[in-house]
């Protein structure tokens, strides 16, 4: 006699996992594009989008949908899905924010991170001892965001390390500003200094000078 098996067992799901993967394929994409490059509208195909990724249009909707709640995209009726661009108040108040941020990051990270990690920073951010060439400011504006991320982690707060990777999409219009109105060798000894602080675990110097730059 034989018996079906009976298995006590939630189904399985494959669509929330494949909205997660199109929802981070998609935040990383519009994190890291220009988008104050481009001086009209971008908008998003949905079904060049499921083509590209390989999936369904019902996953790129979902996470389409999640994007849209976290302010990177904006959905209009019969005309489609929308990258959003802030205007240049609401540019300087996240800029701010991501300020207030890191200020907080860099002070856990004096008390959290290990000798091993606050002493391997010099090396892991190069760029920002390196002399003038002709990428200089690729190269810096690359490793401040990587920076930003990186200290967000030692700081070991995963709540603080959401806000800030959140923040982050604003980076192409930061960087505008900060090619218009800085100096690079001003940006670059403002890190160095930073790093300074954080081996010396002066957490008061690290978050002050943070927030100066």
């Amino acid at each position: 006699m034989v018996s079906d098996l009976q298995i006590d067992a939630a189904p399985i799901l494959v669509e929330p996992g494949l909205r997660d993967l199109a929802y981070k394929a998609l935040k990383s994409t519009i994190t890291e594009l220009n988008i104050y490059d481009h001086p009209g509208e971008l908008r998003l195909d949905e079904r060049q989008l499921s083509k590209r990724l390989g999936v369904s249009r019902t996953p790129i909707r979902e996470a389409l949908t999640i994007l849209e709640h976290q302010g990177f995209v904006r959905c209009r009726p019969r005309r489609g899905v929308f990258v959003v661009k802030k205007n240049k108040g609401e540019i300087t108040d996240m800029v701010y924010a991501c300020a207030s941020l890191e200020s907080m990051a860099v002070r856990l990270a004096c008390v959290q991170a290990s000798d091993a990690q606050l002493g391997s920073l010099r090396a892991t951010f190069g760029a920002f001892y390196q002399t003038s060439s002709g990428h200089a400011f690729d190269s810096y504006f690359e490793a401040r965001w990587r920076f930003c991320r990186h200290i967000a982690l030692l700081a070991q707060c995963e709540a603080l390390e959401g806000m800030i990777d959140h923040l982050l999409h604003l980076r192409s219009a930061h960087d505008v500003i900060f090619r218009k109105n800085s100096k690079l060798s001003y940006l670059r000894e403002a890190y160095v200094a930073i790093i300074a602080a954080l081996e010396n675990r002066d957490a008061d110097r690290a978050s002050r000078l943070v927030l100066e730059r």
